[in-house]
């Protein structure tokens, strides 16, 4: 899962982090990069903060994200954020 994720309340995002943090680890989920510094090598996107999570499989981390625990931690976000988030298959 690729996240760019975009806030303009930084307390309000602490809480969704704090309770995403709980929904990803109940469903075997982990965080590869969480905010951490990157350099555009190629192309003009600029993320606000980067995200990348491994999930042990497609079907997975779909039930993550329809999970109620996902759901409070998107509640928590609503109306002070915007995401783009891929799904993406590994190999």
């Amino acid at each position: 899962m690729v996240v760019d994720a975009r806030s303009s309340d930084p307390e309000r995002m602490a809480q969704y982090r704090n309770l995403a943090q709980i929904a990803v680890a109940a469903y075997g989920g982990r965080y590869l990069v969480r905010g951490a510094p990157y350099v555009t090598l190629e192309g003009s996107w600029q993320p606000q903060r980067l995200v990348v999570l491994e999930f042990p499989d497609m079907d997975t981390a779909r039930t993550f994200y329809d999970s109620p625990e996902y759901g409070a931690a998107r509640s928590a976000r609503a109306g002070v954020s915007d995401f783009d988030m891929l799904l993406v298959e590994g190999y």
